[in-house]
């Protein structure tokens, strides 16, 4: 599961353009179906691990947030230039 998430963010983010944003539950919807809520932890630790590998970035009130950082709250993701 882990490994379709990854591929859901980075697709979905990519197809947006570094300009745009998609939020966690874009990428759960798209591999969890009607179980999407149950993957959004696994899709949020994921965006962390792609932002360290410099694939994405995950913004807050249209600000990067540090992937090591203690953050809550909604998260928009990106796709990195």
């Amino acid at each position: 599961m882990k490994d379709k998430l990854r591929t859901a963010i980075l697709q979905l983010a990519r197809d947006r353009g570094p300009t745009k944003t998609i939020c966690p539950s874009d990428a759960a919807r798209a591999v969890g179906g009607d179980q999407w809520r149950e993957l959004m932890e696994p899709a949020r630790d994921i965006a962390r691990d792609l932002a360290r590998a410099g694939e994405v970035e995950i913004l807050q009130h249209g600000e990067v947030l540090d992937p090591d950082a203690n953050w809550r709250g909604p998260i928009r993701i990106r796709a990195s230039t």
